[in-house]
């Protein structure tokens, strides 16, 4: 898997392909008229003498040629717009190239062809199949790794058979999307493993495709579904392939092989299990717990793994080239027409941060008299405007790039110092939202939310660094830097586990002023067992009232779906159970509503 540096042909819209008359329905003439000069057509009697050969209707120009065909010229009459797109879709379907995004994106970035399917591919599909069959059927965790590891060892064989090589970018997406697939198995709560899904999907696609361009990395997952579609094509003729008699001698000794090991392992596995009881429960502990009546979900399950692996090798075995999309640069501005706009905005940020600073120095006490304002409601007043104020700077940054003037070198360095400045002063923009966050937790502790949210408003401010990095060091790695860091911090915050930080924090504050809400306790996941269980009784129990229903209504969990938050949140709930009664709980506001801000 490498970046496309492989050689790999372009496929030009306009290269020409001759027409005939089997070819699909042609494109509407760009004019009424008869064409300039239209010949007869091309299957009339070469002898018919007195006659004259009929001249084309209006409404339908000649034929094409085959000379004018190959030279990718629009026949006479015909618009070479459409001509051209014609021939494009032709070409698409002759080489049965499918794509779910548009057909100049789709066209641009169209995979090679690969070569023939390697029987192990097929294994690994089959394994991988069979992996998310028995693994994620009763929910993720550690069996989601082992699903994947089969699609992963598919791709890696496709590159190899290709003869990709993996460049370090190749590693590095490849080692990020295999730890964010990791966080389900450590963490128990299912909004940062959902997060961590996505980024892993964003990671593996940039391991297959090797986009470092913003549409590359933009629309780069989009390959994982071209790449399922062209994957079964692929699939089937291999397996058409292998159904002769040349192929049929190489791979079925080792299908007749693999059946007999799985006879004798079921038959010998079931006779120890029934003469020792400690044999059997082993095994069951290890293997997975199948019963017929989810047998259609396990179906489905098979044919998602098994899909799955085959787009990770087509799309490893032929990427397809998002990078090739080119996005037309805006029309430059004159240097008064672009800087007015960012100058008086930078004046305003210049502005607000002076107030921000003052008040810093000065104290909150004075603020707070002069504005009538609470400690709590003056900290939450401004963290939502000052988030949107730094996505909306985004915005204007990306769009003040292309419009920006770039006649020459001093235009380059004005932009620079236009744009520097104001990313500087947007970082004190971040920095007066984590402080007014960090104030309002203090007040009202933290939630999932507040955790949320100060970790989005930190990773937007490390985006600004990187973006006044790229305008000192070049932008050519902007792309993959802001991909990389936005899979890092999603990283980051499924390993620090935000419900146990909630937990932890809230905790901490009761031990300082006493004041703890456990309904909201009662909605957090296992990995915050640990943090709860410091709590003194009553309070412990009824802390830990809802996360002990859960984990009871779940039963018993198999050790491939249980993660490790949930397997210490089941030995801490096993070592000292829950003993406060409904009445207790219920007295000290267990179940009271709440709104989560």
């Amino acid at each position: 898997m490498s970046e496309n540096t492989d050689g790999v042909a372009d496929a030009a819209a306009g290269d020409a392909v001759g027409g005939t008359a089997a070819d699909p329905a042609q494109p509407t003439p760009a004019t009424a008229g008869p064409p300039a000069a239209a010949g007869p057509p091309a299957d009339s009697a070469a002898g018919s003498g007195t006659a004259a050969a009929p001249e084309p209707t209006p409404a339908q120009p000649a034929a094409p040629s085959a000379a004018g065909s190959a030279a990718g010229v629009a026949p006479a009459g015909w618009d070479p717009k459409a001509w051209r797109t014609y021939q494009v879709r032709r070409q698409r379907a002759e080489s049965g190239a499918w794509s779910i995004a548009p057909l100049a994106w789709a066209e641009a970035a169209r995979p090679g062809r690969a070569g023939p399917v390697p029987t192990a591919v097929l294994v690994c599909a089959v394994v991988a199949g069979i992996a998310s069959a028995l693994f994620l059927g009763d929910g993720l965790g550690p069996g989601l790794l082992l699903a994947v590891v089969p699609a992963i060892a598919a791709a890696y064989v496709a590159a190899r058979t290709a003869r990709r090589t993996a460049r370090p970018w190749t590693l590095v997406w490849a080692v990020g999307c295999v730890a964010l697939l990791a966080v389900p198995a450590l963490r128990d709560a299912g909004w940062p493993s959902t997060l961590a899904l996505l980024a892993a999907v964003l990671l593996g696609a940039l391991a297959l495709h090797g986009s470092r361009t913003w549409p590359g990395v933009l629309l780069s997952p989009l390959g994982f579904v071209d790449a399922t579609v062209l994957g079964i094509r692929w699939a089937w003729s291999g397996l058409r392939s292998r159904g002769s008699g040349v192929d049929r001698s190489r791979w079925l000794p080792v299908a007749k092989a693999a059946l007999v090991a799985v006879v004798l392992l079921v038959l010998f596995g079931a006779l120890f299990a029934s003469a020792d009881a400690a044999f059997a429960d082993l095994l069951s502990g290890l293997t997975p717990d199948v019963s017929v009546g989810d047998s259609p979900v396990r179906f489905l399950l098979f044919l998602l793994g098994a899909l799955l692996a085959l787009a990770a090798a087509r799309a490893a075995a032929a990427p397809s080239r998002w990078d090739r999309i080119r996005v037309a640069p805006g029309k430059p501005r004159s240097r008064v027409e672009w800087a007015l706009p960012l100058v008086v905005l930078n004046l305003l940020f210049a502005g607000f941060n002076a107030v921000q600073l003052a008040v810093l120095f000065g104290g909150y006490d004075k603020v707070l008299e002069s504005t009538g304002l609470t400690y709590a409601e003056y900290a939450r007043q401004g963290f939502w405007q000052l988030l949107w104020a730094t996505l909306l700077t985004l915005a204007v940054i990306a769009l003040a790039l292309r419009w920006a003037p770039r006649a020459g070198a001093g235009d380059r360095g004005f932009v620079r110092v236009v744009l520097g400045t104001l990313c500087a002063l947007t970082l004190v923009v971040v920095a007066s939202a984590l402080r007014r966050m960090d104030l309002y937790v203090d007040a009202y502790g933290l939630t999932r939310l507040r955790v949320s949210v100060a970790a989005m408003e930190l990773w937007l401010g490390l985006v600004i660094v990187l973006i006044m990095a790229a305008g000192v060091f070049g932008a050519s790695r902007l792309p993959r830097l802001v991909a990389g860091s936005a899979a890092a911090a999603v990283l980051v915050f499924g390993l620090l586990s935000p419900d146990g930080m909630v937990a932890e924090k809230n905790v901490a504050r009761y031990q300082q002023d006493g004041k703890i809400d456990l309904a909201y306790f009662q909605s957090l996941s296992a990995d915050a067992v640990p943090a709860l269980d410091r709590l003194p009784e009553p309070r412990r129990s009824c802390a830990l009232r809802g996360i002990n229903n859960e984990l009871s209504r779940g039963g018993r969990v198999p050790w491939y779906a249980m993660s490790l938050g949930e397997y210490r949140a089941r030995q801490i709930l096993r070592e000292r159970p829950v003993k406060a009664s409904y009445e207790v709980c219920s007295s000290l506001g267990t179940f009271h509503s709440r709104t989560i801000g």
